[in-house]
């Protein structure tokens, strides 16, 4: 694939998902972008992740959990819900049209909203590290979502460096989205991966791991009902990223199934089949 020039600008005009592409998604659960940040948005999106792991935010709201001060010494993963609601330049990415219409052309859906966001840190432990701080669990992100109404989700996991198995990228499960939902997949935080894959892997599903090598920039687009999870960072610098999860536009409450705190963002008293579509969930993209 041929690379961006250092600085110069994404035409993101002639980014679009070719049939290949589609049918790959289709196929595999996930998809791997060309170049979608420019150089000097990637630099500004690491100064984005140090000043939310130094507490400071644009505007005068508050993070969604209360202000963040990361341990600079822990080798354990940061992960900051809805960073747009603080922080303008990860809002620029994470509603970023040219990001919606992609999602919209995955999910072949004519709307897409942002569900919520997340940026992630994962620090360098060395290339001795015998650690699982550093583990993602093999999951399923719908696993969280199950009050939605669909599983025609898609998550944009951008690299802000290049990643591979070294720095702890993201392995993906090819085919698994095939499975359909798993119970009690929401497993992000269970570090034990052996355990896991020998939970999933069970009932003779195919466990085939294909790692997600991404160049700064890049995206990693893959399906709600996707496994997948990440080792250890065994370099000597953070692996930076940030992380939009995107719905399709008509995308609805479902009553007792599942908590997730979205639900507060629709009001007190959210009911069966309310749409998730007010100012919580910004529009990124409407074909029409």
């Amino acid at each position: 694939m041929e690379q961006t020039k250092r600085n110069e600008p994404i035409n993101q005009n002639v980014i679009t998902i070719t049939e290949q592409d589609l049918a790959s998604y289709k196929d595999k659960g996930y998809w791997i972008s060309p170049k979608l940040l420019d150089d000097d948005q990637i630099e500004r999106l690491k100064l984005a992740h140090d000043r939310i792991w130094n507490g400071e935010a644009d505007g005068d709201g508050y993070p969604q959990y209360g202000i963040v001060r990361a341990d600079p010494n822990s080798v354990k993963i940061r992960k900051l819900d809805n960073g747009w609601w603080i922080n303008n330049e990860v809002r620029s990415v994470v509603t970023s049209p040219l990001i919606g219409r992609l999602a919209s052309e995955l999910m072949e859906v004519p709307e897409v909203r942002l569900w919520h966001d997340q940026v992630i840190l994962k620090p360098g432990a060395g290339a001795d590290a015998a650690t699982q701080a550093g583990n993602v669990g093999w999951h399923q992100d719908y696993g969280y979502w199950q009050c939605s109404s669909t599983t025609n989700m898609v998550t944009v996991w951008i690299a802000l460096q290049d990643t591979d198995l070294t720095n702890g990228g993201m392995v993906s499960i090819n085919g698994s989205h095939k499975w359909g939902l798993i119970p009690d997949s929401n497993t992000f935080f269970n570090q034990d991966m052996d355990q896991l894959k020998a939970k999933y892997a069970s009932d003779g599903r195919e466990w085939v791991e294909e790692p997600c090598i991404l160049k700064a920039g890049q995206a990693s687009f893959h399906h709600s009902l996707t496994f997948h999870g990440s080792g250890p960072n065994f370099t000597d610098q953070p692996r930076r990223s940030i992380v939009a999860h995107l719905m399709p536009g008509d995308t609805y409450y479902r009553k007792g199934v599942q908590w997730h705190p979205n639900m507060h963002f629709m009001g007190p008293r959210p009911y069966d089949g309310k749409r998730f579509d007010n100012e919580y969930f910004p529009l990124l993209y409407s074909r029409g």
